[in-house]
């Protein structure tokens, strides 16, 4: 499903300024583009470079949770050109109509597509009509390495258990529990936690997620998707369910602002989801010329690799690898290895029915 998503105070504050640049409102007679993202979740100077060479002018907005940017993207004349989508809700959007066929004969870079990242994608877009894979990664669980040894010391950092066992969670409560605010993530890892099919389409399933949240709730201190990455290197948080480019994102801002932190990233070993998410084209785009001027911009390796670099995702893009920092790209949690990779799957296609359960769901977990 942005990430990207991803020093102190005001650190955050001041990724997010260069993360979403300012740029001026266009003239009528103007080239115009018009992109919806997830907040910190490009480059530091994608924006400005594409304006640069191409003269035209972007207006980049920015949201902070998935249901955000769908409510605004099924309401229709949502007035964006190109939108990064979570691939799992893709064929719901396709549905309804929200997302026009992407016209390949357009992008003179789709060659440069890692076959196994477009493979996961097709799961959710069939033939890869409709997205083009962006950022990809996993679910898992990030610590403070410190903070949690100080008060387990024989912690099993592979296993929810330290979430979802109330006698573990309620040592961690002091220390800060953080839970992602994204239900299409949490019920596929919970449901592979408590021994079901992490695809289930038995809605009557997800009632077991919410009896596993009961008892330790009381020691969740936020369910968030973004704040996290400045809670971390102030050492407000030692347990965060998170996607796994933010690890790296909170490491490095941590070490930019001079805080000392031991961080580590695990995937459950019960299995957690991949995700990709993928730049796509509403139907009702106003400016697909420069839409596919800014797609195939994005699909150049060394200008794709920057945003890696910079948000600490993997790319969906097979030729950008040398030109990822090596740091980056021999990071475990950003690029995981065999073992990581067994462990993740790509979680079908939700259904309306699901996704309306899963969302009432989701409020009476959070509402406690």
């Amino acid at each position: 499903m942005t990430i990207n998503r991803r020093r102190a105070t005001g650190l955050m504050a001041a990724s997010a300024l260069l993360a979403m640049p300012y740029v001026r409102r266009a003239r009528a007679e103007d080239q115009v583009l018009n992109v919806y993202n997830w907040a910190d979740y490009i480059g530091e100077t994608t924006i400005e470079d594409f304006q640069a060479r191409s003269g035209i002018a972007v207006t980049y907005d920015t949201y902070s949770s998935a249901e955000e940017m769908q409510a605004k993207m099924l309401a229709g004349s949502s007035g964006y050109d190109v939108v990064v989508m979570a691939g799992i809700s893709l064929p719901n959007f396709v549905k309804a109509g929200v997302y026009q066929k992407v016209d390949r004969t357009k992008l003179s870079g789709w060659n440069n597509l890692d076959p196994e990242v477009l493979r996961i994608l097709s799961g959710f877009d069939p033939g890869n009509n409709y997205g083009i894979p962006y950022m990809w990664g996993s679910v898992g669980v990030t610590y403070n390495m410190d903070m949690l040894r100080e008060r387990i010391p024989d912690a099993k950092l592979d296993s929810l258990d330290l979430l979802f066992k109330p006698e573990l969670a309620a040592k961690l409560a002091d220390c800060g529990i953080s839970v992602l605010d994204s239900p299409t993530d949490i019920f596929p890892m919970m449901l592979r936690y408590l021994g079901k099919d992490g695809d289930s389409t038995n809605v009557e399933d997800y009632q077991a997620v919410v009896e596993a949240f009961k008892p330790v709730r009381q020691y969740i201190r936020t369910f968030d998707n973004t704040n996290y990455l400045n809670a971390i290197p102030n050492k407000e948080l030692c347990v965060i369910n998170n996607w796994s480019g933010d690890y790296s994102t909170a490491k490095s801002r941590a070490a930019e602002a001079g805080v000392d932190i031991n961080l580590e990233y695990h995937v459950p070993e019960t299995g957690a989801p991949a995700w990709v998410d993928c730049l796509s084209l509403p139907t009702d785009a106003a400016h697909v010329e420069a839409a596919y001027k800014f797609l195939d911009y994005m699909l150049e390796p060394e200008v794709i690799a920057k945003c890696t670099n910079f948000t600490n995702y993997a790319n969906g893009n097979l030729a950008s690898k040398p030109f990822v920092d090596k740091a980056v790209l021999e990071n475990p949690a950003v690029y995981p290895d065999d073992k990581v990779k067994a462990r993740l799957w790509a979680p079908k296609p939700f259904s309306e029915e699901q996704e309306r359960a899963m969302t009432r769901a989701w409020q009476t977990i959070k509402s406690g």
